[in-house]
């Protein structure tokens, strides 16, 4: 079995073949268009048994990803901390393309089940919409802030209680202060205040729209106590599709819920686990932390690991734990039931 590694840029992509031993076997670097993509499947078609191995930057790799997954080629995304330890492991020192190339490959020998990429569908649309709703929820926080200190300067006398300025009622409060004040800065408020309005209204919609898609996609996952419809779109995109993870221990791998053994001896001990995909991690923690409040369940679990002698981080990381398998469990239920849809329909 041959590996290609792949290093992507914008405007090339470095290929490195080596064997099941790691030992150099060519190198190719392509444009980073689809005669590149083709003149690289060509190239890689001399190693009959053959997987791709690409840095996991997908906006410089979705393109030759997408040609090899097309294909019918096997592809796998390395983590760039996996690919940067082979490279500072090498007996060759330094940075470039053949390198990291090379380095992405030795990664892939090294580390056993990585998951497969696949063609991206309605998981990458959730992510797109979710991705711009938090670029929208960002700027609006930043043109409230602005406002707020014009708002100051115009008339210190008036308070603006927190978090409300994305308010309806609260907006019109405010034009009807800045009515009363001319000159630029008044000016420039009711500028950032008629801003602040649009950027809500698409807020809003943006909302609308991942709600009534994640309701498609993930039924059962929003059946799960603290998991509302932005947490499910968070998970659904940043998963980008549970069956490329076998078993819920390697899904909690790779969202950083699954503690790292640190073993002395015979003394059996973890630590936290700071590495995985964070926004997974994030939203993991989002759903432990209302459940613990919502009381139910999730609380019961956090107050009987802290009579065991548990703190109360520790208990909420053994939740956090136990909710990603919770939504491995999920997701593959969701998958299976989109799945045999279109199959009944048909039949």
């Amino acid at each position: 079995m041959v590996t290609v590694g792949g290093d992507c840029h914008k405007r090339t992509h470095t290929l490195v073949a080596v064997d099941e031993n790691g030992r150099e076997l060519g190198t190719l670097t392509v444009p980073a268009i689809a005669i590149g993509y083709l003149e690289a499947r060509r190239w890689a078609s001399q190693w009959r048994e053959r997987r791709w191995a690409l840095e996991n930057c997908r906006p410089l790799s979705r393109g030759l990803e997408r040609d090899l997954l097309l294909a019918g080629e096997a592809v796998m995304q390395i983590s760039p901390k996996l690919m940067a330890g082979a490279r500072w492991t090498a007996r060759e020192w330094g940075k470039s393309d053949p390198i990291d190339a090379l380095a992405v490959a030795r990664a892939a020998l090294r580390e056993g089940e990585l998951p497969v990429a696949q063609l991206e569908g309605d998981s990458r649309e959730v992510k797109l919409l979710l991705d711009h709703r938090e670029d929208l929820v960002g700027e609006r926080t930043r043109v409230q802030n602005r406002l707020r200190w014009h708002l100051h300067e115009l008339d210190p006398a008036f308070r603006v209680p927190g978090r409300s300025l994305d308010r309806k009622v609260v907006l019109n409060q405010v034009d009807k202060m800045l009515a009363q004040h001319s000159g630029v800065a008044a000016g420039i408020a009711v500028e950032l205040a008629q801003w602040v309005r649009q950027l809500t209204v698409r807020i809003n919609q943006l909302e609308q729209q991942i709600g009534t898609l994640t309701k498609r996609l993930a039924p059962s996952l929003l059946e799960l106590d603290g998991c509302a419809a932005l947490g499910a779109a968070k998970l659904i995109g940043e998963t980008a599709g549970i069956s490329r993870f076998k078993t819920s221990a390697q899904y909690a791998m790779h969202n950083g819920s699954a503690p790292i053994p640190v073993w002395s001896g015979n003394h059996e001990r973890h630590r936290l686990n700071r590495g995985g995909n964070r926004q997974l991690n994030a939203a993991l923690h989002r759903i432990a932390i209302t459940q613990v409040r919502l009381g139910g369940r999730g609380r019961d679990y956090v107050q009987h690991r802290r009579e065991v002698g548990d703190t109360k981080r520790e208990a909420i990381r053994a939740l956090r734990r136990r909710i990603s398998d919770e939504v491995f469990r999920r997701m593959q239920q969701d998958q299976m039931s989109a799945t045999k849809a279109p199959a009944e329909a048909a039949a």
